[in-house]
C-alpha cells in the first residue's frame, strides 16, 4: 500500500502575521529549568562571579575620581593608582572565568536538550514522524538548540550582575549628586520607552524566522533527498525556484525582526548621547557655580557610563532571552509530539475477544493457535479515512502466506499494525494467542523480521548494516545470509564486509539494496519474517535466488509476504486477496483460480495463466 503524504502547508510553516505564540517566559524558564539542573554548581560560581564583577564595574569609578582628587591634592598617587590596577584586574579575571563556566554550562544544556530531541525523534510514532518534514525537525536539532546555549552563556545569568550595576550605580549618582541623577533618569526613560514598545514584538518575530529557516531546511532536504529524479526529470530549477522562495521568507522574516532589533540599538545610542549631553551640560554649570567639584563629576560620568553599560546589557539580554524562549517553543512542539512506549498498551477500552473463525481461513487441527491472526480487523487514518474494514485470516505456524490485490487494498498497512506502527481501529491482531497490544514493544519486535517496501539502506558499511538486528552475528552468519540472496559479490572484492554502502545505500543499486535488507531480515533472530514487496526490484535470476532463500526461511521460520509478481507466491501455502481494504478470499494457487475473479484477472495480466 502506498504511503499517504501530508497535504497543505508543511509543518512549522506561519500561516501569517507574525507568526505563532512564543512560550509566555514563565513557562519557558519552567521547561529549561530541568537542563540547567546538572550544571547548578557552575552556574552557582558563575553568578557569584558576576557579582564580583559588578562590584568592581561599580568600584572603578570611584577610584579614577579618587585618583584625579589625589592629583589636584598633590597627595600620594601610588596607593590610589595601584588599588584602581587591583579593581580592573579583579573585574576582568573574575569576568574571563565566569564567561568560561557559562559557555560550558551552554554548551551542556545544548547536549542535554539535543539529546532529548533526537531520542523524542528516534521514538515518534509513525504517523506523527511522517506527519513533520525531515529538514524542519533537523533545524530544530541544530539551530534552535544554539539559541538555547545564549540564554546562558549571554543571557539570564547576567541579569542579576545587570540589576544589582544598573542599582548601585543609581545608589552612588545619587550620592555625589542627585541633581544630575535626575537629568540622567529623565533622558534614559524617553528612550527606554521606545525599547519597550519595540521589544514586546521581538519574540513573536524570533519565532516566526526561526520557523522559516525550518521550512527553507525542510526544502533544501526534499531537493537532496531526489536529486537523480529531479535531473531526470528535468524539474531541477522548477525545484530549486521553490528552495529560494522559501529562503526569501526566511530572510523577509529576518528582516522584519531586524527592523525591530535596529531600534532598540539607536534607542540605546541616544539615551546615552543624551544622558552624556544633558549631564555635561548641567554638571559643567554646577561645576561652575560651584555645587560640586571637578573630580565629583568626572566620576558621576563615568559611573553613567557604568549605568549605560548594564542598560545595553539588559537590552541585549532580552533580545536573546525572546529568541531562546522561540527556540524553546520550537523544541518543545517536538518533545510534546507522540512517541512509541515500550511496554503494552494499559486501559484499552473493549473486551478480549477469543480466536474466531472465518470462511477464508483454511480449517486447523483441533487445539492448534495459528502464530498470528487478524480478527475483524480495521483500521482508519486520523482524518478518518478507512485503510482496512473487517479483515479476518489467520497465519499457521511453519508456513508461507501471501498477500495479493490491487495498490492501495492494505496489504502493507497488515504489516504496520503487526509491526504496532499503527494500531488497529477495531478488532485485534494476535501473535500466539496474545493480542499484540498486549505486549511490549521489545518483545514484540524481537519475535519479529520486517523488510519495508523501499528496503532502507543505512549509511555505513555492508556489516553494519546486516547486522542491525543481530548485533553478535558472526561472519559466517553474515556471509551466509548474504549468499541466501545472491550477494556474496559485495564482499569478493574490496575491503569485504567493511564496504562502505553510501549514504541511503546510494553505492548500491536498487536491487541490491532490497536484497540487502531482505539477508538482514533473515539475520534477525525473529520467528515471523514480514516482507513487504521484496522482489520489487529484482531481475528474475535473482528473483529465482530469492525464492529459494524464502523457501530455505520457511523451513524454519513462519512467512508473510506482500507481493504483487505472483509468479513469486504461486506456491505459497495459503494466499490472501485484499480488495479496498477487505479480505475477499484466501486459499492456494489453484483454488484462488477458482473462486477469486480477482485473483484470476491478476494472474491472467501477469501472464500465469489465459485470458478467461
Amino acid at each position: 500500500m502506498s504511503t499517504r503524504e501530508p497535504t497543505g502547508t508543511p509543518t512549522g510553516t506561519p500561516t501569517g502575521g507574525d507568526g505563532p505564540a512564543v512560550l509566555p517566559l514563565r513557562e519557558a524558564g519552567r521547561l529549561l529549568l530541568p537542563h540547567l539542573r546538572p550544571h547548578r554548581a557552575a552556574i552557582a560560581v558563575a553568578v557569584l562571579l558576576s557579582l564580583v564583577g559588578a562590584v568592581t564595574a561599580l568600584a572603578q569609578p570611584l577610584a579614577v575620581a579618587g585618583v584625579v582628587r589625589v592629583v589636584q591634592d598633590g597627595s600620594a598617587l601610588a596607593p590610589v593608582a595601584t588599588l584602581l590596577v587591583a579593581v580592573v584586574l579583579l573585574g576582568a579575571a573574575a569576568d574571563g572565568v565566569r564567561q568560561y563556566l557559562l559557555e560550558r554550562a551552554g554548551a551542556g544544556v545544548v547536549l542535554g536538550v539535543r539529546t532529548s530531541l533526537v531520542t523524542r525523534l528516534a521514538r515518534l510514532t509513525v504517523a506523527a514522524r511522517d506527519a513533520r518534514a525531515s529538514g524542519d525537525l533537523l533545524s530544530r536539532v541544530s539551530g534552535d538548540t544554539t539559541a538555547l546555549a545564549a540564554v546562558v552563556t549571554s543571557g539570564l545569568f547576567d541579569l542579576l550582575a545587570t540589576v544589582l550595576t544598573f542599582l548601585g550605580a543609581v545608589v552612588l549618582m545619587a550620592t555625589l549628586d542627585p541633581v544630575l541623577l535626575v537629568v540622567t533618569l529623565v533622558a534614559i526613560a524617553v528612550a527606554g520607552t521606545a525599547i519597550a514598545i519595540a521589544s514586546s514584538r521581538l519574540g513573536r518575530l524570533t519565532l516566526a524566522t526561526q520557523t522559516e529557516v525550518g521550512a527553507m531546511s525542510s526544502a533544501v532536504g526534499r531537493v537532496l533527498g531526489a536529486l537523480r529524479t529531479l535531473r531526470a526529470s528535468g524539474a531541477t530549477d522548477r525545484e530549486l525556484d521553490g528552495v529560494v522562495a522559501a529562503a526569501r521568507r526566511a530572510r523577509d522574516a529576518a528582516v522584519r525582526a531586524s527592523r525591530v532589533r535596529a531600534l532598540l540599538g539607536p534607542a540605546m545610542q541616544v539615551s546615552v548621547q543624551g544622558a552624556f549631553v544633558a549631564v555635561l551640560g548641567v554638571g559643567g554649570a554646577r561645576v561652575a557655580s560651584g555645587a560640586t567639584s571637578v573630580a565629583e563629576l568626572v566620576g558621576f560620568v563615568l559611573l553613567l557610563f557604568t549605568l549605560v553599560a548594564p542598560l545595553g546589557q539588559l537590552v541585549q539580554t532580552w533580545t536573546v532571552v525572546q529568541s531562546g524562549a522561540a527556540a524553546l517553543t520550537r523544541v518543545q512542539e517536538v518533545l510534546g509530539l507522540p512517541v512509541e512506549r515500550d511496554e503494552a498498551s494499559a486501559g484499552r477500552d473493549g473486551p478480549r475477544r477469543a480466536p474466531a473463525r472465518t470462511a477464508a481461513v483454511p480449517a486447523q487441527r483441533a487445539g492448534d493457535v495459528p502464530l498470528l491472526e487478524f480478527d475483524d480487523v480495521a483500521f482508519a487514518y486520523p482524518d478518518g479515512t478507512p485503510a482496512l474494514r473487517g479483515v479476518s485470516f489467520a497465519v499457521p505456524r511453519g508456513t508461507r502466506t501471501a498477500l495479493v490485490g490491487p495498490s492501495g487494498a492494505g496489504k502493507s498497512t497488515l504489516l504496520s499494525l503487526v509491526e504496532r506502527f499503527h494500531e488497529v481501529s477495531a478488532g485485534s491482531v494476535r501473535l500466539d494467542g496474545a493480542d499484540v497490544r498486549d505486549l511490549p514493544l521489545a518483545a514484540l519486535r524481537a519475535r519479529l523480521g520486517y523488510v519495508e517496501q523501499d528496503a532502507p539502506v543505512l549509511a555505513g558499511t555492508l556489516r553494519e548494516n546486516l547486522v542491525l538486528a543481530a548485533p553478535d552475528a558472526t561472519d559466517e552468519q553474515v556471509l551466509a545470509a548474504l549468499d541466501a540472496v545472491g550477494l556474496r559479490e559485495l564482499v569478493e572484492r574490496g575491503p569485504g564486509l567493511a564496504a562502505e554502502v553510501g549514504e541511503r545505500g546510494v553505492l548500491l543499486s536498487g536491487g541490491q539494496r532490497q536484497r540487502l535488507a531482505i539477508a538482514r531480515a533473515l539475520l534477525a533472530p525473529g520467528e515471523l519474517l514480514l516482507l513487504d514487496e521484496p522482489t520489487a526490484s529484482l531481475d528474475a535470476r535473482n528473483e529465482a535466488l530469492l525464492r529459494d532463500a524464502l523457501a530455505a526461511a520457511a523451513d524454519r521460520r513462519t512467512l508473510i509476504v506482500v507481493a504483487h509478481r505472483l509468479s513469486t507466491v504461486v506456491d505459497s501455502d495459503q494466499i490472501v486477496v485484499l480488495e479496498d481494504g477487505r479480505a475477499t478470499a484466501a486459499g492456494t494457487h489453484a483454488q484462488l483460480l477458482e473462486r477469486s475473479p480477482l485473483y484470476r484477472e491478476l494472474a491472467a495480466t501477469q501472464l500465469l495463466v489465459g485470458p478467461s
